[in-house]
């Protein structure tokens, strides 16, 4: 897969959802995993003929793990022009050492939104863009129903005006073996978390248990997307298509 073939899905998120207004400065969380890094590049590319201009900048958030080797991601953002930054923090102290926490991904995903969207604002940065896939959309809506008893998802755009910035998933319509493929064949600068709960969360399980459920009914994945979207689940309708304006010709 080239960069194209995600383009099209991002250009296509971004317009359905009206994602990019005119002038933005966008903040591209970047965990340095595989979903980060696409949707870094796409956007990056992406600026070159996308309608409305904008700009973007990457933020790594440090939790302060070990063995966390960022220099790769540094160059990848030399080579995009895109500007770096690596914000430092103790999150992994403070939710292993001192919380001890048992379950700790909420709590860490919470504090990493709070250094996240502190960082984009210090920045000038008023739009904070994650790199969720079209995988996770399903998952989330899957863990919300099974776990929490209730029907909702998070939005493909979050207006969070008490913080100061408006989220955007670009990646929604991207599944994850296509974020996969790419990923590997443009050999981005993957860093693996050192988190001592990675892989071992009801996040893990349940994507397996759809990837399970997907072999047996090909297509589900696809089924329960669209039937978020058809229900408008937490603003997943698209926006309807803009009419078009016909010009008639000066007599």
């Amino acid at each position: 897969m080239d960069v194209r073939r995600v383009l099209s899905y991002v250009r296509r998120a971004c317009e359905d959802y009206d994602m990019i207004k005119e002038g933005d400065r966008i903040a591209v969380g970047v965990s340095a995993g595989k979903d980060s890094l696409t949707l870094l590049c796409a956007l990056a590319e992406m600026r070159r003929f996308y309608p409305k201009h904008y700009e973007v900048v990457a933020i790594t958030i440090d939790m302060g793990f070990k063995d966390m080797d960022f220099s790769g991601v540094a160059r990848l953002c030399e080579e995009l022009d895109v500007p770096y930054h690596i914000v430092k923090t103790d999150i992994a102290t403070v939710i292993f050492d001192i919380r001890k926490e048992k379950s700790p991904c909420a709590l860490c995903a919470k504090m990493r939104r709070g250094a996240l969207h502190n960082a984009a604002r210090e920045l000038g940065c008023e739009v904070v863009a994650l790199g969720h896939h079209f995988d996770d959309v399903v998952d989330t809506f899957m863990l919300n129903l099974f776990y929490e008893g209730r029907i909702g998802c998070f939005q493909p755009v979050t207006d969070l005006s008490r913080v100061g910035v408006r989220v955007i998933r670009p990646m929604l319509y991207l599944p994850e073996k296509q974020v996969r493929t790419f990923a590997a064949k443009e050999q981005l600068p993957i860093v693996r978390s050192s988190c001592p709960a990675d892989g071992n969360t009801q996040r893990t399980e349940m994507n397996k248990l759809i990837n399970d459920l997907e072999k047996q009914s090909n297509g589900l994945r696809y089924r329960i997307f669209g039937a978020l979207q058809r229900a408008d689940v937490d603003g997943f309708a698209p926006l309807p298509p803009r009419p078009k304006v016909s010009r008639k010709k000066e007599e």
